[in-house]
C-alpha cells in the first residue's frame, strides 16, 4: 500500500510517502523553490518522494490532503458574519480567493497532479483528513509508544486550535478541542507581530528573545488578554486582537495596554520588547503546563506526544518534561504544517485502512527523510560549479574537520539525506566550536547575517548528554531545552549580575558559551550512532582533541533562506558567507583555496524573515 500525503496552500507545504506504513521520504517544498515557508502545491517535494522510491504517481494507491477545505471555509464565513460589519476589506480579499481556488480543492489538487503525471484517476484517489487529526497522527504513529496522550496546539486548523487525543495501537481518537478564535498559537503569534517579527516565521525569535527580559507584563496578559482555567482551557479577550477579520494581529487597544505601537521590522529592540517577549513566554508555559498536568491525570498515560506549531516551543517542552507529569515525551520534528503531510498519510493508513502499527521504535529515523547526493555526483557537480576540492577517506575527513573546528573554523556540513522539519540535525548544518566566547557573535553576524541575540544549539552524542546538560531524556530533534550542567557553569561577578537585556549577551556563562543562553539553558540535540554515524563520529573526534563532545549546530543557510537542499545551494552559501570550510560527503573545500571570482555575497539574496 503506497500513500502520498500532501500539505499545501497556507504555509510550509510538504509531501510525504509511505509504503506499507513505513516512512520512505518526506520534504518541504521551500527547500526546492528556495522561498521560505512556501505555500504552493508541493510539486517538487512530491516528485522527490516518487523518485526516491522509484515510483510513478500512477503507482500511488491513495493521495491524502491534510485538512478539510469545506470546514475551513465554514469557519471563515461564520467568523465574518459574527464580526460584521467589521472586516469588510479582509472579506473582499479572502472570499474571491477561496471561491476561485481553495474551496474546490479536489479539482485544484487533481489539476496539480495532472501537471506532474498527466491525466489519471486522481480525484478517485484523493482523501482528506481534519487538520488536527493530521497533526495528532504525525505525533503518535511515528512515536515509540504503544499508547499515549496526544496534545496538538497551533494557530488554527478548520475550527480546532488545541486538541487532545488518545492513541493506542493503530487507533487515535480526538477527545477534546478548543475552537477558533481562542488560540494559544495565535496569541503567541500576536506577540510575534507586536515585537516586529514575521508571523508564522518569527515565533522562535520571540522565544529566543524572552530570556533577555523580565516577565513584568505577564499579569497584564492574564488580566486582560486570556482567561486560563485550572485545567489549562482558556478563552481570549478578542477586544485586543484583529486577526479574526483584520489585516493585522493586534489593534490600538493592544498598543495602549503595552505602552506603544507594534515594533517595526528591523527597528531597534528595547528592554520593553524583551520584557514583552519574556511575559508571553511565561504565560504560554503556564497554560501548557496546566494542560499537560490535567491531561496526565485524565488519561492515566505516562507517555505524551506533541504536535502543532506550538510544539516547536522547545523551552515550554523542556519545562513539561522537567515537571514530570509524563515520564516520556516525544515531539514530532516537523511539528508545524509540513508535518501535516506525513500525519495525513499515516492517518489514512492506520485509521481509514485499519492497517496495524508496529511500535517500539522512533519511526522518523532521525528525520533524515529528504534527498541525498552520491559521492560521484558530488564530484561531478562541484567541478561544474567551479569548486576546488579534495576527496578524502572517512578517517582523514573526520580528522581534517575536527582539527579545523578545534582551531576555531566555521564549517558547512552537508551529509546524507536532508532533514524533514525546521531544524538542522547534522545533515545540512553549520558547525563550530562551542568553547569560543566569540563564536555566537561571529556566526550570527558574519555567517548567518542575523540578529545578535539569537542563540545557537549544541549537538552532543547521546552517551555524553548527562555529563554536560541537566537532561535525563533523549532529544534527537532539538526540541527540548534544558540547563547546562552546573559543573560547566562560570559564576557571574556581582557587576555582571546587574546587567540587563542585550548587555547580558557577551558574558561567558559556561565552558561552552557559544551554546549557553543567557538563562544558562541550551536547546539540545542528542546524536545517535544508529541514525547519523558520521556526525556522531565527528563529535567524538572533536572530543578526542578537546575533551569536549559538543559542537555548535545551526542550520546551513543565511537569514531569510531555507536550509540548503542541493550541493549548489551549499556551495553558493559557502562562497557568499564567512564559512571557512565546506564538507559535502567526502569532498572537502577550503575557502582560501577557492577561485575568488566565484565569491558572491549572499547577505541580500533573500528577503529578511
Amino acid at each position: 500500500m503506497r500513500i502520498l500525503g500532501i500539505s499545501a496552500f497556507y504555509h510550509d507545504s510538504a509531501a510525504a510517502l509511505l509504503h506499507d506504513g513505513e516512512i520512505l521520504a518526506a520534504a518541504q517544498e521551500e527547500r526546492f523553490t528556495r522561498k521560505k515557508h512556501d505555500a504552493v502545491f508541493p510539486a517538487h517535494a512530491v516528485q522527490f518522494c516518487l523518485n526516491h522510491a522509484g515510483l510513478r504517481l500512477h503507482d500511488i494507491d491513495h493521495i491524502v490532503f491534510y485538512d478539510k477545505p469545506f470546514l475551513k471555509f465554514e469557519r471563515l464565513l461564520e467568523t465574518y458574519l459574527s464580526f460584521a460589519p467589521r472586516g469588510l476589506r479582509s472579506f473582499q480579499m479572502a472570499i474571491p480567493l477561496w471561491l476561485r481556488e481553495k474551496l474546490f480543492q479536489k479539482s485544484l489538487l487533481a489539476g496539480e497532479l495532472t501537471k506532474i503525471a498527466g491525466p489519471g484517476p486522481w480525484i478517485d484517489r484523493l482523501l482528506f483528513t481534519e487538520h488536527h487529526l493530521s497533526h495528532a497522527a504525525s505525533a503518535f504513529f511515528p512515536s515509540p509508544f504503544s499508547e499515549a496522550a496526544v496534545l496538538t496546539m497551533d494557530g488554527v486548523g478548520e475550527w480546532a486550535t488545541t486538541s487532545v487525543a488518545a492513541g493506542k495501537g493503530n487507533r487515535l481518537t480526538i477527545t477534546k478541542e478548543i475552537h477558533f478564535p481562542h488560540s494559544l498559537g495565535l496569541l503567541y503569534s500576536a506577540f510575534t507581530y507586536y515585537t516586529g517579527f514575521r508571523v508564522n516565521s518569527g515565533e522562535y525569535k520571540l522565544m529566543g528573545l524572552a530570556p533577555y527580559g523580565e516577565p513584568r507584563f505577564a499579569s497584564l496578559i492574564r488580566d486582560h488578554l486570556i482567561d486560563v482555567k485550572p485545567d489549562g482551557s482558556f478563552r481570549l479577550n478578542l477586544d485586543y486582537f484583529d486577526y479574526c477579520t483584520g489585516l493585522r494581529m493586534t489593534n490600538q487597544r493592544f498598543d495602549q495596554l503595552f505602552g506603544g505601537p507594534a515594533r517595526k521590522p528591523e527597528e531597534l529592540l528595547t528592554q520593553r520588547h524583551m520584557d514583552v517577549a519574556a511575559s508571553i513566554q511565561a504565560v504560554l508555559e503556564e497554560v501548557v503546563l496546566r494542560m499537560t498536568r490535567t491531561l496526565a491525570q485524565e488519561s492515566g498515560s505516562t507517555n505524551l506526544c506533541l504536535a502543532g506549531g506550538v510544539a516547536l516551543n522547545c523551552v515550554a517542552n523542556g519545562k513539561v518534561l522537567r515537571e514530570g507529569a509524563f515520564k516520556n515525551i516525544w515531539v514530532q520534528p516537523a511539528a508545524g504544517d509540513a508535518g501535516g503531510a506525513l500525519g495525513a498519510a499515516l492517518a489514512a493508513y492506520h485509521l481509514f485502512l485499519d492497517q496495524p502499527r508496529v511500535s517500539g521504535d522512533d519511526r522518523m529515523r532521525g528525520s533524515y527523510l529528504g534527498p541525498r547526493v552520491s559521492q560521484s555526483e558530488v564530484e561531478d557537480r562541484l567541478r561544474q560549479a567551479g569548486g576546488r576540492f579534495e576527496s578524502l577517506p572517512e578517517s582523514d575527513l573526520l580528522s581534517a574537520c575536527a582539527d579545523a573546528l578545534a582551531a576555531g573554523k566555521a564549517l558547512g556540513w552537508f551529509q546524507g539525506r536532508m532533514e524533514f522539519g525546521p531544524r538542522a540535525l547534522g545533515a545540512r548544518s553549520i558547525l563550530a566550536d562551542p568553547r569560543s566566547p566569540s563564536m555566537q557573535s561571529v556566526l550570527n553576524l558574519k555567517v548567518k547575517f542575523r540578529e545578535s541575540f539569537r542563540p545557537f544549539a549544541p549537538s552532543v552524542p547521546i552517551e555524553h548528554v548527562r555529563d554536560w546538560f541537566n537532561l535525563d531524556a533523549d532529544s534527537p530533534y532539538m526540541l527540548l531545552v534544558a540547563p547546562v550542567s552546573g559543573r560547566h557553569l562560570i559564576p557571574m561577578t556581582a557587576q555582571q549580575q546587574e546587567l540587563f537585556g542585550i548587555d547580558k549577551l557577551n558574558v561567558p556563562r559556561s565552558t561552552i558559551p557559544a551554546v549557553t543562553h543567557v538563562d544558562n539553558s541550551a536547546r539540545i540535540q542528542t546524536v545517535h550512532r544508529e541514525t547519523n554515524p558520521r556526525f556522531h563520529a565527528l563529535l567524538n573526534a572533536f572530543r578526542e582533541r578537546t575533551g569536549c563532545p559538543v559542537l555548535v549546530n545551526t542550520s546551513f543557510n543565511v537569514r531569510g533562506e531555507p536550509i540548503v537542499c542541493t550541493l549548489e545551494d551549499a556551495f553558493r552559501c559557502f562562497m557568499g558567507t564567512g564559512l571557512d570550510m565546506l564538507v559535502i560527503e567526502n569532498c572537502v573545500l577550503y575557502k582560501d583555496r577557492q577561485d575568488t571570482a566565484l565569491l558572491r555575497p549572499c547577505r541580500e539574496a533573500f528577503e529578511l524573515d
